[in-house]
């Protein structure tokens, strides 16, 4: 078994499947950073502070968020949601054996991550 992932087989992979599976890297990557700037709870709550469990907790007071906040995430998550569907029943999985394509959609899932793949966008 190869330590590395660059003996493994070139796939011929339709553009459009490219695509797809960058622009899917792209909503979450978008979805996560605003998750992170948002207030920790979507509806306003009071602080929570509760250090007396096995895990600490502590959170200050949550404004919660707006209606425009509300909307975008809803708008990346079906987004994701849709490109998802896309990248995984999409017809080219259907001309590989099943093990030859777990490796291709391992592979694709991590193509952004190997040296020269990167695309202006």
């Amino acid at each position: 078994m190869a330590a590395n992932d660059d003996s493994a087989p070139d796939f011929d992979y339709p553009s459009d499947l490219l695509a797809g599976q960058e622009e899917l890297h792209q909503v979450r990557a978008d979805l996560q950073a605003l998750l992170k700037r948002l207030p920790w709870s979507v509806e306003p709550l009071d602080a929570v502070s509760d250090t007396q469990g096995w895990r600490k907790l502590e959170r200050p007071a949550s404004p919660g968020w707006t209606g425009d906040e509300q909307a975008e995430v809803e708008k990346l998550r079906q987004r994701e949601l849709e490109l998802a569907v896309f990248v995984t029943c999409h017809r080219y999985w259907s001309g590989l054996s099943g093990t030859e394509a777990v490796r291709a959609r391992a592979a694709l899932k991590h193509l952004h991550e190997r040296p020269g793949t990167d695309e202006p966008g």
